[in-house]
């Protein structure tokens, strides 16, 4: 308890600020591989430890319609390119029980989407592979609920778990972010993430797609710095108005750089005293 390795990467108290960064989802291979290049780069030059992290299939698309990645087999083999080729701990989301196992193959984290933290079989059958956790917390749940997840994971013998805030649901069509959600959090003993482009998200807002208000990803990153959380949480873009997924609250790759320099500033600051 209290932190989680992957790789060359610790995230948890007493450890330096660590960056979860990458595509909302798969838009195709030499596109994956070059963010994750990018994003490598970028956080090496800062000096902030990094953990890429892209959807192969998201389940959860407002309609029908909307484009969800390349699918189970061809997302897993994009991502086992990554793995290879760049080398950095990769993260990804899984939606159903059948894709757990051949996701903890490539994955080095497992991710619990924010409408599926309350189902005890899913979360249980992630935890069973000994995998680190990662679970979004439900736009629906109380920071102090998350201890029933906590616990369900624990029942596995598995306790290497991440917490992450993403927003809670604030009337319709909109989230608001609690920063008293993140020390309520961290009061458990595990790392505690805030996702800050998810948390601008405008859930369903256009319709037939999530909107978005990318504009304030950055004063609630720093927000969330500044409250002290283990990990910041982004979704990123070359051209977030060209993305085929949450496009409107995905952080344009041209100001990352800038953003980041100033977290790890405020995380050196504040964890001087935290």
């Amino acid at each position: 308890m209290g932190k989680v390795s992957v790789k060359n990467v610790e995230i948890g108290r007493g450890y330096p600020l660590v960056v979860i960064a990458g595509l909302c989802v798969i838009e195709n291979e030499s596109h994956t591989l070059k963010t994750a290049e990018q994003l490598v780069e970028i956080t090496r030059a800062v000096g902030i430890p990094f953990i890429f992290k892209c959807s192969y299939d998201k389940a959860n698309r407002s309609s029908i319609g909307a484009y969800r990645g390349p699918g189970v087999e061809e997302g897993l083999r994009i991502l086992g390119k990554v793995r290879e080729r760049i080398g950095c701990p990769i993260l990804t989301d899984v939606h159903k029980e059948s894709e757990i196992s051949s996701a903890a193959e490539v994955a080095d984290i497992l991710q619990v989407p924010a409408f599926l933290c309350r189902q005890t079989d899913f979360v249980v059958a992630v935890a069973r592979t000994g995998k680190p956790v990662n679970v979004k917390k439900g736009q629906f749940l109380a920071p102090w609920d998350v201890k029933n997840v906590i616990e369900k994971i624990l029942s596995t013998g598995n306790n290497q778990i991440i917490l992450t805030e993403r927003g809670f649901s604030f009337g319709y069509n909109s989230l608001v972010t609690d920063l008293r959600s993140l020390a309520i959090m961290r009061e458990w003993g595990y790392p505690v993430v805030f996702d800050a482009t998810h948390s601008v998200q405008l859930p369903g807002g256009l319709g037939k797609s999530t909107g978005g208000q990318r504009e304030f990803v950055p004063l609630l990153a720093r927000g969330a710095v500044a409250a002290g959380v283990d990990g910041v949480f982004f979704e990123v873009h070359q051209n977030p108005d060209k993305a085929l997924c949450d496009g409107p609250n995905c952080l344009s790759l041209d100001y990352f750089p800038q953003l980041l320099q100033m977290l790890k500033e405020i995380d050196s600051i504040v964890k001087k005293y935290i």
